[in-house]
């Protein structure tokens, strides 16, 4: 099993738009180092059979998976509603032609009901023909459940994402725990054993929505995770700083980056 961050960044990528000559503001990272460069949080889990799950279909879900050799996706699972997160929806086009099939997809009832009320047409029946538009087949989930998807089976979380909710995800040994402010106990519980810990790590500081350094520190100190690796990294997140200051077993997270638990 291998997990591939395919976007490591906030909700306005980095750099973001801007900058003193308009092409952008790195904030307070080095534009030099290449893994600065940063597009919207998602990843793919790559299961021992080949099958691919897709978590999250951010603004540039194109890129991402061309930049990371994924060719195929087998299902989506959607964390939450917010547009870093679902705005790539359209290419699900492409992968129903590769997949040759409605895309089997699973978020909670209220993401799908945001989803349906913004992308209507990827949730109108298939004709059998050629997909001329995005086609989701949805299933819903329940967190603190087991799901399978894809042959998998994933044990999902609820997480406190400040003003709303998103859904964290533990497989095997491996889980990954984007967009998040707050770990409840059952969550926490959720965790416990881990080999691979991905984590929302967006500031040096806490944030309203979003866990800050601190925070994730205290986590790994309780959960004790074998490598805890670093995403939804904001502009104050330098990757040469992360790598140089954090303690042993945690690291920043970069696009492209492929973890093995």
């Amino acid at each position: 099993m291998k997990l591939t961050l395919l976007g490591t960044g906030g909700s306005a990528g980095l750099p973001q738009i801007g900058g003193p000559d308009g092409k952008g503001d790195w904030g307070k990272t080095d534009p030099t180092e290449p893994r600065n460069r940063r597009t919207r949080a998602s990843a793919a889990l790559t299961l021992d059979d080949g099958r691919v799950i897709l978590i999250d279909t951010g603004p540039e879900l194109r890129l991402q998976l061309t930049a990371c050799g994924i060719a195929r996706v087998d299902a989506v699972l959607y964390t939450h509603a917010h547009a870093d997160h679902v705005a790539g929806l359209d290419d699900i086009r492409i992968l129903n032609r590769l997949l040759n099939a409605p895309m089997p997809g699973y978020a909670t009832a209220p993401v799908w009901a945001e989803l349906q009320t913004r992308f209507a047409y990827a949730f109108l029946p298939h004709d059998g023909k050629f997909f001329i538009r995005p086609v989701i087949a949805p299933h819903n989930v329940t967190p603190g459940e087991v799901t399978e998807i894809a042959g998998a089976q994933l044990r999902l979380f609820e997480q406190d994402h400040g003003f709303s909710t998103s859904l964290g995800l533990r497989v095997g040994t491996l889980a990954y725990c984007t967009d998040v402010v707050r770990l409840s106990d059952a969550a926490l519980a959720s965790l416990k054993g881990l080999d691979l810990l991905v984590v929302d790590c967006f500031t040096t500081r806490d944030h309203p929505t979003h866990a800050g350094l601190p925070t994730v520190l205290s986590w790994v100190e309780r959960l004790t995770p074998k490598r805890t690796v670093l995403t939804h990294l904001g502009p104050e997140m330098d990757y040469a700083t992360l790598k140089r200051t954090l303690p042993a077993g945690i690291e920043p997270g970069f696009d492209g980056m492929e973890l093995i638990p």
